[in-house]
């Protein structure tokens, strides 16, 4: 003997088996059985992302997301599932979308609302994007009328952005009377974007006075007349005087309408021995939404 000590059979089988199985497979002869569980299953994974591509969902699902980053919508999962549905021939979704390419007002106006709505102003890319999405649709032009977005369709979508909010509808319309074009005048999107923006932030500003007055009633419906007239004055100064040359710049105005001055002026009108009247909510709303509209700069 050698002295060296030599591996069991046992072990020696397990070893070959090992080095067997660490060598690369030969490639099987046609016909000469099947694959082995390795081989196949990446045979698998390469037919499944053949698969993918060649049926387009790589791609479609990219342009969702692409979509969803270019839009900021307020609820992505109810973007998408919209955005999938329109690609679905026969729903209801893929027959609006084919209606939105039709010349017809009404549809073009659909689709248009639809855009403004994608995302909140505040995120001014993709409120800008969107906004110049609609310009687009609202400007394709048909067999009668050339491309461009005229008065009668820009005033339209600014009545039904302005109808699904929580504003009164005397400031609604006196905020329309503001930015509305002549019905033949050519809209340019500096003013189509503005006339949106407007009246996007008259929704907010009223669903904030509207929040404001919850803290004033106390649940009741009515708040004190006194108090209520206070805080009316405090927002009409925070605003200023002058027009808001940006709507967006009502947001400044309600920093500049700090707790302690509200509270003081608040603090002021309880003091006062005048009997107060109660003041409703949609007489509260009404008076804070015309101030608002009375601020906002007209369209030349």
């Amino acid at each position: 003997q050698d002295g060296r000590k030599r591996p069991s059979p046992p072990a020696a089988k397990m070893a070959a088996y090992e080095r067997r199985r660490a060598a690369p497979a030969p490639a099987p002869a046609a016909g000469s059985g099947p694959a082995e569980p390795g081989r196949a299953a990446a045979g698998e994974l390469g037919s499944e992302a053949e698969f993918l591509l060649r049926a387009g969902v790589t791609a479609m699902v990219r342009e969702a997301l692409l979509k969803v980053l270019e839009a900021r919508p307020e609820e992505p999962v109810s973007f998408l599932a919209d955005y999938f549905e329109r690609l679905v021939p026969g729903s209801p979704g893929a027959a609006g979308e084919a209606a939105a390419e039709l010349p017809g007002p009404p549809q073009r106006l659909a689709r248009a609302l639809w855009y403004v709505r994608l995302a909140h102003h505040s995120h001014r890319t993709a409120f800008d994007s969107n906004a110049g999405a609609a310009y687009e649709v609202l400007g394709a032009g048909g067999r009668r009328r050339k491309a461009g977005v005229d008065g009668r369709l820009y005033s339209e979508l600014l009545r039904r952005i302005c109808q699904h909010g929580g504003a009164p509808a005397e400031a609604a319309a006196a905020l329309l009377g503001r930015v509305r074009c002549r019905d033949h005048e050519a809209v340019p999107f500096d003013v189509f974007r503005y006339g949106v923006l407007t009246c996007f932030v008259l929704l907010e500003f009223a669903a904030k006075a509207d929040a404001l007055f919850g803290i004033l009633d106390g649940g009741s419906g009515a708040a004190d007349g006194r108090v209520c007239q206070a805080v009316l004055r405090a927002l009409e100064d925070a605003l200023g005087i002058g027009h808001l040359a940006l709507p967006s710049r009502y947001l400044e105005a309600g920093s500049r309408l700090g707790p302690d001055g509200l509270a003081l002026a608040m603090d002021r009108a309880l003091q006062e021995r005048k009997l107060g009247s109660s003041m409703s909510r949609e007489e509260f709303l009404k008076k804070a939404t015309a101030l608002f509209v009375a601020k906002v700069k007209p369209v030349e």
